[in-house]
């Protein structure tokens, strides 16, 4: 046992050391009055987890125990026009479909298991009813790890949101940077209209000519970083690079989704240096550039759009090198 004891926290003291390394000891950044740290203290929950954890934001739930509701059958099927995202889908009760990013739709796969499938219930496939209007041959099932059936709409698995709990909601919209409700063919209800021919050639909701962060030159602010759908991506003042500790949490990330992980080999542009990936508290991980944790605004609805710049005196678009854009500091 105390050789056991000993090597972990040797391995620990070694992966402090790296994060150490990769993001600026030298920085030396004091975490903001109430922000929430790289790990929660031992034995304490972590912070929203029921609501944000690794099922939220990436549809892990490996080893998370337990086991996620039965899927609630959809029913019959209907579009609602929000004036936010445009037609969306919902079940026969007015509550809002979802649709994840990590799952795939050619062939049909769903990723979001354990502790995600509870934040996110799946959408039984049985006795489900197309919308008036809407090609039935778009809908369809995947069976899932544990045999279940769920509700597909053009290869895409359909979830709700645990958080809504009542018909017109959207709570779930953006979090993680990888849920979105779902239109009437399958595609991202926030990309409708003239943006949606423009969606997931590849499965991804990615525009082909953008790699995941770019550059884009901003008539205003100059040169801001961008997604790989062209959105403008933010950094919270309150947040910490070093140690790097993060202040928006639980509702905040419903305006300021996350910006996942993404590969040093899909930017352009970009300053790679302390390019790293921030495993939040709450389970989520989030890209970073110069350590700074990386953000898209909820209210920016097309590229281009930079309704989060300055926001509360504390959100500014993001440089190439990770600087804040118009920020007086």
């Amino acid at each position: 046992m105390k050789t056991w004891r000993n090597a972990s926290l040797a391995l620990s003291a070694a992966a402090v050391l790296a994060l150490t390394t990769a993001c600026g000891q030298e920085k030396g950044a004091t975490a903001p009055a109430g922000s929430v740290g790289a790990a929660a203290p031992a034995g304490a929950p972590a912070e929203n987890g029921a609501g944000y954890g690794s099922g939220s934001g990436y549809g892990s739930g490996a080893g998370s125990g337990g086991q996620a509701a039965a899927a609630k059958p959809a029913g019959q099927l209907a579009v609602w026009d929000s004036k936010e995202l445009g037609k969306v889908v919902t079940d026969s009760e007015g509550l809002t479909l979802y649709r994840f990013d990590k799952d795939t739709p050619n062939p049909p796969k769903s990723n979001c298991e354990g502790d995600c499938a509870k934040a996110w219930p799946v959408v039984a496939a049985d006795g489900a009813k197309p919308p008036a209007g809407v090609d039935a041959s778009l809908m369809g099932e995947v069976t899932r790890a544990d045999g279940t059936k769920q509700l597909t709409i053009d290869g895409w698995p359909m979830y709700r949101y645990a958080k809504d709990t009542k018909p017109g909601e959207t709570k779930g919209q953006g979090v993680g940077g990888t849920w979105f409700a779902a239109a009437p063919d399958g595609k991202k209800a926030a990309l409708g209209g003239d943006e949606g021919a423009a969606e997931e050639q590849d499965g991804g909701g990615a525009p082909a000519d953008l790699a995941g962060l770019s550059v884009r030159k901003d008539p205003k602010l100059g040169e801001v970083v961008v997604d790989k759908n062209g959105m403008t991506v933010y950094r919270f003042e309150k947040d910490s690079a070093w140690p790097m500790k993060t202040a928006c949490t639980g509702e905040c990330l419903e305006k300021w989704p996350v910006v996942a992980p993404v590969d040093k080999n899909d930017t352009e542009g970009i300053n790679l240096k302390g390019y790293t990936v921030f495993n939040r508290p709450d389970g989520i991980k989030q890209q970073t550039i110069d350590c700074w944790p990386l953000y898209t605004f909820a209210g920016d609805k097309k590229p281009g759009d930079t309704n989060g710049q300055g926001v509360g005196g504390t959100w500014f678009a993001i440089s190439p090198a990770g600087k804040m854009v118009g920020a007086s500091k």
